[in-house]
């Protein structure tokens, strides 16, 4: 079958949710309905285990189709690679990846594959890793189901890139929230400083206001009010109070759009459990 005639599946895929989303390819292409399942985490079970039973049912008969799968930052973990302007080779930036990760995570890292960004050498970069278990049985997936996995990235990297052009690239602060989780990058003229991705326990506007000080921090390059592009489709109602530091940069999805299969709602506890 033609590529130009395959239909297209784009997955969100979240320990309590999966969004999906099929697009037919031709003459006059047509997005089906989203479809949106809850999951419930199963004991004992990697927390991506449900959600990818789910995946299993929702794209049986699926067969010929390409697909894209944008993975929670609940699945991802992440470190920043520090500018090294003796570091050229796709082996030598592997290797350094590898030993970042292995300092902050020590020997968890042994299961995961990871990825890393276009490397600079004055700028750096961030490199991803994902448990290669859960890498391992997508990859089975959709084979058995007979899909293309044209790709599997992180919610953070996708958002990012995709919203990059829009930014002021002399200083940028983006935040991605979803449910559970808040993951901040921050960049100063094209070199990495940080990156987080940690657990919401509480109160999300509180812990996004310490994450984002605390990063200021980090990086030396906090002024009087700072400014933060922030994206959270399942925390509609968040803002930020005045007197704060930070001043919320609305992101133009007018000019670039959201895609369809990011999540839009939170998951409530109450859907969880009907789930």
């Amino acid at each position: 079958m033609s590529r130009l005639w395959r239909d297209q599946i784009q997955v969100f895929f979240a320990p309590e949710r999966v969004d999906l989303v099929r697009s037919s390819h031709g003459f006059k292409p047509v997005q089906a309905p989203k479809m949106v399942t809850r999951c419930e985490r199963h004991l004992n079970a990697p927390i991506w285990e449900a959600p990818l039973l789910q995946l299993d049912q929702m794209v049986r008969g699926a067969a010929g189709t390409e697909m894209v799968i944008t993975l929670s930052n609940h699945f991802i973990r992440y470190v920043t690679l520090p500018p090294q302007p003796e570091i050229a080779t796709p082996d030598e930036v592997y290797t350094y990846a590898t030993f970042r990760m292995r300092e902050i995570y020590a020997d968890r890292m042994n299961e995961w594959m990871l990825s890393v960004s276009a490397w600079s050498p004055d700028g750096g970069a961030v490199c991803a890793a994902i448990a290669g278990d859960l890498m391992a049985r997508l990859e089975e997936m959709t084979q058995r189901y007979k899909i293309k996995l044209n790709n599997v990235e992180s919610y953070l990297a996708s958002a990012f890139d995709r919203w990059h052009p829009l930014f002021d690239h002399k200083q940028i602060c983006f935040v991605l929230i979803e449910t559970g989780r808040i993951c901040i990058v921050f960049l100063v003229n094209g070199v990495w400083q940080g990156i987080r991705n940690q657990k919401i326990l509480h109160d999300v506007e509180s812990e996004l206001l310490a994450a984002l000080d605390q990063e200021a921090v980090l990086s030396g390059y906090k002024k009087t009010v700072e400014s933060v592009y922030l994206f959270a489709p399942e925390h509609s109602g968040l803002v930020l109070p005045d007197d704060c530091g930070w001043r919320v940069v609305p992101i133009q999805t007018e000019t670039i759009t959201v895609p369809a299969h990011y999540p839009a709602i939170a998951v409530t506890d109450e859907e969880k459990a009907g789930a």
